[in-house]
């Protein structure tokens, strides 16, 4: 006999937006997945990842329990076999070696969860300066830019797309992302709406992508070419006089500074640089400042080049110097219920507090960058990393290493992985923590309201209890952190104290507290308080309100106001623009840029049939002028070189490339991994065409839109 089908209002996690989903859950099965029209911010929408979460949930090769390398394959052990044996070897390497023999990595998804502040208390217990993240990967320019800029790498303005006139888009494409760090579910409905309310919507992107698909307009900026579009479009804003100058005044230092830097930036220097028509730049430049309201966002197009930073802070400064900064309609700091941004003053954001052991790479906010991690593990000496532990990560996908990477993992006398999979990376490891299924989850991303484009508080609820001896991310890292702790003081911590200290640390506690103390609390508004059980009572959220100014409460600078012009940012810059155009030589002729897909989250949901059928999704995306001058032709399998690497991928003609590029997605080529279905597909990995060696030098971010390629058809 069928049971009657339940429904349960929750969220999907696959990605920063959250979208609030209904799952229908029949005999222990999900039967349908739908958008929640309730949701306060995503009002039905999903997309097609969201409908996935049933096949992740209920995936055989989803890891279930603690899994324990013993020769070449794995063996299922309990969580206390797991934890002991995992401890021991932990403390045993630190005491050999050091603490900088041990080394951290996580993923993206650490941040789509209320795990994300149980990092720092593993980072702190292990003592070690190898600590590495996906942000480095594509997003830490905008943090240091940020940094310098504001005063502090957590105030990331976000877009007010709701309510602005003119949208601006570089190097970023919500249409399929629905706008990572400016989260905005349902992006394509609220781009149409800028425009149905009679704003405009530009995309500045070298390709014709689907959001430029949906803009007024679109500006094929030469690949790299961000940098010169923007300063000629500061130029045009000064000698023409179209700056904010009361909003300057009150607000900003540096804009003589500024100006000087911009003055010989000319439309007519920078066009052919830019790659973009001198009148244009003009066009775009008054039309930003003539707005009513204006917004430029930028995205991970522009982090992953070596001008990431530099981009990401002229960005910064078109919004400001036009009065878009903290303004209605502009860029603007959301208001979160655990207000991070009011106290990012007293949060330090150190820059070389130490390196890596080349001496090359600067930690920011504590972190190094991850291109250097096959380095820090192959290299012996004093401080090499022995003992790895990875959460919610996939670094040999996911970052370039050329291949090193791959083989390092292999050397580490003990590494641990949290994951829900054996994948490229996790296959070397010792011990597999897996913890619960996305829809065995309850608990609220608080994180991800730092980043929202309307005040909003939502919750992620189970569709399925977990199993009895199941385990969510934070208290996996919990008990990593008890393990770390020195033989005298772990005896203070018997199996009842650790019991005791996970129901005191539930993040849902943590968030309760951080509630009552936030701006919608119970000592600000008394009675109408937002509290977690009205919020377990919103089938769809709290909707917290539209974005306000809020600039003179949370910058962070020394001086209070916006920083224009750092001295380091201005000093690059002259440097940038005294250094001749990079471009093809007589080898290597095309710049290789990535791409997202609508029904591919990186490497994940590869291993579901339903979202990887059709035709394959790995291929090259090339102009017609580039294929016809190369003798190439639709579905010709391609062999594309670079000065580190090779792989192979078949063609796909796309005029809406800019000539002289080519395009590659990133996540591909699961062969040798734990995946049934996955690695049974075709596709390589693009890192493998990337240096690890060229970065953003703020930062290290990988510079991977900067990689220079050629092709041919493969014999």
């Amino acid at each position: 006999m069928t049971a009657q089908p339940i429904t349960h209002s929750t969220q999907c996690t696959l990605c920063e937006s959250h979208c609030g989903i209904l799952v229908t859950v029949t005999d222990g099965a999900v039967a349908r997945i739908a958008g929640n029209p309730d949701d306060v911010l995503s009002k039905g929408y999903i997309c097609p990842k969201a409908t996935a979460m049933g096949g992740v949930h209920e995936d055989p090769d989803r890891l279930r329990q603690p899994m324990k390398r013993v020769g070449d394959s794995f063996e299922p052990v309990s969580w206390e076999q797991a934890y002991t044996e995992i401890g021991r070897r932990l403390r045993k390497v630190r005491a050999d070696h050091g603490n900088r023999a041990l080394g951290l990595y996580v993923g993206n998804p650490a941040a789509h969860s209320s795990a994300v502040m149980y990092f720092g208390m593993l980072r702190a217990m292990m003592l070690t300066p190898n600590f590495f993240s996906a942000s480095t990967i594509d997003q830490m320019p905008h943090e240091y830019s940020s940094w310098r800029t504001y005063g502090s790498n957590f105030l990331l303005p976000v877009t007010d797309i709701d309510r602005t006139d003119r949208l601006v888009i570089l190097g970023a494409n919500p249409a399929v992302s629905n706008s990572s760090l400016s989260i905005m579910p349902g992006a394509t409905r609220r781009i149409k709406d800028v425009r149905a309310r009679g704003g405009k919507v530009v995309v500045i992107d070298p390709r014709h992508t689907e959001t430029a698909q949906l803009a007024d307009q679109h500006v094929a900026v030469r690949p790299g070419g961000d940098i010169f579009l923007l300063l000629a479009m500061l130029n045009v804003l000064f000698t023409e006089d179209l700056v904010d100058r009361k909003w300057l005044n009150d607000n900003a230092s540096g804009t003589m500074e500024l100006r000087a830097l911009v003055s010989r930036a000319t439309p007519e220097v920078m066009g052919e640089r830019a790659g973009v028509d001198p009148d244009l730049i003009r066009s775009l430049a008054r039309e930003h400042a003539a707005a009513e309201s204006a917004a430029m966002y930028a995205r991970i197009g522009i982090c992953q080049q070596q001008t990431g930073t530099l981009v990401s802070w002229l960005v910064a400064v078109v919004n400001a110097v036009t009065g878009n900064l903290d303004r209605p309609g502009g860029i603007m700091f959301p208001t979160p219920v655990i207000d991070i941004p009011r106290f990012t003053k007293f949060i330090p954001a150190a820059h070389g507090a130490w390196t890596d052991r080349s001496g090359r790479y600067k930690a920011f906010r504590s972190e190094l960058p991850a291109v250097v991690m096959a380095d820090e593990i192959l290299t012996p000496g004093p401080g090499q990393i022995r003992a790895m532990i990875t959460v919610a990560g996939n670094p040999v996908s996911s970052i370039p290493h050329a291949g090193r990477l791959d083989d390092a993992m292999k050397t580490l006398d003990l590494y641990v992985a949290v994951d829900m999979y054996v994948t490229e990376t996790t296959r070397h490891a010792d011990f597999i923590l897996p913890p619960v299924s996305p829809l065995e989850r309850e608990e609220v991303a608080f994180f991800t309201t730092l980043f929202t484009v309307r005040n909003s508080l939502r919750m992620q609820r189970r569709a399925f209890q977990p199993p009895a001896d199941a385990m969510e991310d934070w208290q996996i890292l919990v008990q990593l952190v008890l393990e770390l702790l020195p033989n005298p003081l772990r005896a203070l911590f018997p199996a009842p104290v650790r019991n005791l200290l996970m129901r005191l640390g539930d993040p849902n506690r943590i968030l309760a507290v951080g509630m009552a103390l936030g701006p919608y609390g119970r000592l600000r508004k008394g009675r109408n308080a937002i509290t977690v059980k009205k919020l377990h009572e919103a089938r769809g959220g709290i909707d917290l309100g539209p974005l306000v100014p809020r600039l003179k409460e949370v910058i962070a600078t020394k001086d209070r106001r916006v920083a224009l012009a750092p001295a380091e940012f201005v000093e690059a810059t002259l440097d940038q623009l005294a250094k001749p155009i990079s471009g093809p030589d007589a080898e290597f002729d095309l710049r290789l840029l990535g791409r997202r897909q609508l029904r591919s989250n990186n490497s994940w949901l590869h291993n579901l049939p339903r979202m990887t059928s059709g035709q394959n999704r790995c291929n090259a995306l090339l102009n017609s002028d580039d294929a016809a001058q190369r003798g190439l032709a639709d579905g010709d399998l391609l062999l594309v070189t670079s000065k580190v690497g090779k792989i192979q991928v078949p063609l796909r003609i796309d005029d809406g490339i800019r000539p002289g590029s080519v395009v590659i997605p990133h996540g591909w080529g699961h062969q040798a991994t734990g995946w049934q279905h996955a690695s049974t597909l075709p596709g390589e990995n693009v890192n493998d065409l990337h240096d690890p060696a060229q970065v953003d030098p703020f930062t290290g971010t990988a510079a991977v839109n900067d990689t220079w390629v050629k092709v041919s058809r493969a014999d």
